[in-house]
């Protein structure tokens, strides 16, 4: 038993000390090796390159003293050269850089020095063969000890440092890596960014500035944005070039007839690629906020959007532009479904545009469609607001807003500042697109575009200094690029070109569909305004810049027809006859209440008064049916209850049987009211009913 026992230890013994696989000496052996294979080269070199070189020079000059002491002469003229540039290209501010610069130079000079002596001497003779080995080996020593201390310099001594350390070290960004810079060739340079412990991408975007400033670029030159798939790295964009201050050309649609879906070049990123939008094909339509001070490139942009769809097919546009009318787009108006200038006008669209977007979203459901989409029967609409602060009830657009987009109508908000003053939130949320053209301050930005964006650097507050110049976002853009600068097209020098383009686009061009047209009322169908289109042509008459545009006559009316109208007109006169006009101020009957009593007859001022309770409730309510035709005859669509007071004497009925009638034809469709208590006519009752 002790005999198994001991051979048991020296099997132990042995493969501890087996140098096969998982022994310890075999271990051990590999660790040394490992650890010593770094100092190896220097005694290699020593041992093998100073034997060698001194032995082929020596051979090739040292058989005759001439020629030896020429190649001495030669190489001793080089060892100088070289020590010089080794102590020019191993400088250094600090106490390790300066010992590893003369140590370097040393090393060529000793090296050199020894080379030329065994050159005449011959490399193996008794002198240097002691040097070469005394000599080398105290050189390959020297480097083995300056390796094993490359760490060990004092670390609170000033180490110099230049490219993005330098700069890093200056803006507070030493903890930031940069890595993998590319130059597009643009003007654009792109790297990504990828920050330590301790630091985020936010530390990043707040030196944007700084940064800006160091590189001497513009304050938009810099923009950092983050990496939604880690927070600990980003993008830096920096524009060190500006290739788009010559301008950029108008992109014209590829042919006349494209669909709402198709893209619209509207410009040039800094980098040099196109900028295009596609609203109408985007998952969800994104309505657009256009802002950026007086003279920003606002105008020039609209006319790009413009331009491309009015030469669609299946598009229809209006445009509410009460400041500069026709100075902006007169030239284009014939592409216009309808141009709208005054307030009036305006309040009344916009005031239609609920009744729009339910019989749309009607028809869209018949059509089996949760959207609108190029297959339905529905045009897809453009509803352009410029300086809509003025004119716009932002409580009642942000349900519009809401509603709209899954319908196919693309509303279009343009203004000067979208501060909380001129939008609010709600409204602002539902415009989740954006154009921001230069701002005067730079805070004014946050209210046009998303905060990643501005965070990232990408605020335009040069005001008017860049006109043309704006970020966009939304609308079918990518987000890499919601950050980069966009120059929009110029429209000036094709100015004649685009007119003619918008003219024969007049053959592809739909007219508004019946549904929206006839849910749109009495304000659309008496419009003042109406564009070409492929079944109504137009005709443009002479005068500066871009004429009125006047619609052709109607066609001959038959007998049968114009007989329907007379007897309608005849009924009208009749029981307008029938009622008092409106009173005078100072008049006797003017302090009659429409809910009292009919008073006595007042001998006195000779006034008296029928009793017109006879009437039946077909008669009443015809009379009044009468005189809203009567509004709508003569364009006046809006009114308010107490403007049917005569009609409603003449009828022989008080207030509470008015407003029922009133709401009444709300239900029906005929009439829409808004929170003021103030009606509108959508359609004439006679015709309704």
């Amino acid at each position: 038993m002790a005999k198994n026992q001991a051979n048991t230890q020296v099997n132990a013994s042995t493969a501890l000390v087996s140098t096969g696989k998982g022994g310890l000496l075999g271990s051990a052996t590999n660790h040394i090796a490992g650890k010593a294979l770094p100092f190896l080269p220097p005694w290699a070199g020593a041992a093998i390159a100073p034997p060698v070189a001194g032995l082929i020079t020596h051979e090739m000059w040292g058989d005759s003293a001439l020629s030896a002491g020429i190649a001495c002469a030669g190489l001793g003229t080089s060892g100088i050269a070289l020590s010089a540039m080794t102590w020019a290209v191993s400088g250094g501010n600090n106490t390790f850089r300066r010992i590893r610069r003369a140590h370097a130079t040393a090393s060529v000079a000793a090296g050199m020095g020894w080379l030329t002596c065994a050159t005449a001497a011959g490399p193996f003779s008794t002198g240097m063969l002691n040097s070469w080995v005394f000599g080398g080996s105290l050189f390959a020593l020297s480097w083995n000890i300056r390796g094993l201390m490359r760490n060990a310099h004092d670390e609170t001594e000033t180490v110099e440092k230049g490219g993005w350390a330098k700069l890093a070290e200056k803006i507070g960004l030493e903890k930031v890596q940069v890595s993998n810079a590319k130059g597009s060739g643009k003007g654009t340079v792109t790297a990504n960014v990828e920050v330590g412990d301790g630091k985020t991408v936010e530390d990043v975007q707040a030196t944007a500035g700084k940064l800006a400033a160091a590189l001497h670029l513009p304050p938009s030159g810099v923009t950092v944005t983050r990496d939604p798939d880690n927070a600990a790295r980003g993008t830096m964009s920096l524009r060190v070039a500006d290739l788009l201050k010559d301008g950029v050309e108008f992109i014209p649609p590829q042919r006349l007839g494209l669909l709402p879906t198709a893209d619209i070049p509207i410009g040039l990123y800094a980098n040099g690629e196109t900028c295009l939008i596609n609203p109408f094909d985007a998952a969800i339509l994104q309505h657009l906020l256009v802002m950026g001070v007086t003279g920003a490139g606002k105008s020039e942009f609209c006319r790009t959007v413009l331009a491309h769809l009015m030469t669609r097919s299946k598009m229809s546009i209006w445009l509410i532009d009460l400041a500069k009318g026709r100075q902006s787009v007169g030239h284009m108006a014939e592409g216009l479904d309808w141009f709208i200038q005054d307030a009036k006008t305006a309040k009344l669209a916009l005031k239609a545009l609920p009744g729009m977007i339910a019989a749309r979203g009607d028809r869209l459901a018949d059509e089996g469609l949760d959207q609108w989409a190029p297959g339905s029967s529905l045009n897809a609409m453009l509803i352009w607001m410029e300086e809509a602060a003025d004119l716009v009830d932002f409580d009642k657009l942000d349900e519009v807003a809401r509603k709209a987009r899954s319908v196919g109508i693309w509303l279009v908000v343009s203004l000067q500042r979208a501060t909380w003053t001129n939008v609010s939130t709600d409204v602002r949320a539902n415009l989740q697109a954006s154009a921001c053209f230069g701002v005067d301050d730079a805070g004014d930005a946050g209210f046009g575009l998303p905060d990643r964006v501005v965070e990232s650097g990408a605020v335009p507050d040069w005001g008017s200094d860049r006109p043309g110049y704006f970020y966009a976002t939304g609308m079918g853009i990518p987000q890499r690029q919601w950050t980069t600068e966009v120059r929009g097209s110029y429209t000036g020098d094709v100015k004649d070109e685009i007119v003619d383009m918008i003219r024969a686009a007049a053959a592809v061009r739909d007219p508004l569909d019946e549904v929206t047209a006839k849910a749109a009322g009495l304000v659309y169908a008496q419009r003042a305004h109406k564009g070409s289109n492929r079944t109504s042509p137009h005709v443009v008459t002479a005068g500066p810049v871009a004429a009125q545009l006047e619609t052709v006559p109607d066609q001959d009316i038959t007998d049968e027809e114009q007989d329907v109208a007379d007897e309608i007109q005849d009924v009208y006169d009749e029981v307008m006859g029938q009622i008092p006009g409106d009173p005078e101020p100072d008049a006797d009957y003017a302090n009659i209440p429409l809910d009292g009593e009919m008073p006595e007859t007042d001998e006195d001022s000779g006034i008296t008064f029928g009793d017109q309770t006879d009437r039946t409730a077909e008669e009443a309510r015809h009379i009044l049916y009468v005189e809203l035709d009567g509004f709508a005859r003569t364009g006046r669509l809006s009114f308010e209850p107490a403007d049917l007071i005569p009609a409603t004497v003449a009828a022989g009925r008080k207030r509470p049987w008015m407003q029922a009638q009133l709401k009444k034809l709300v239900e029906q469709g005929v009439l829409t009211k808004d929170g003021h208590g103030e009606y509108t006519i959508v359609e004439s009752p006679l015709v309704s009913a």
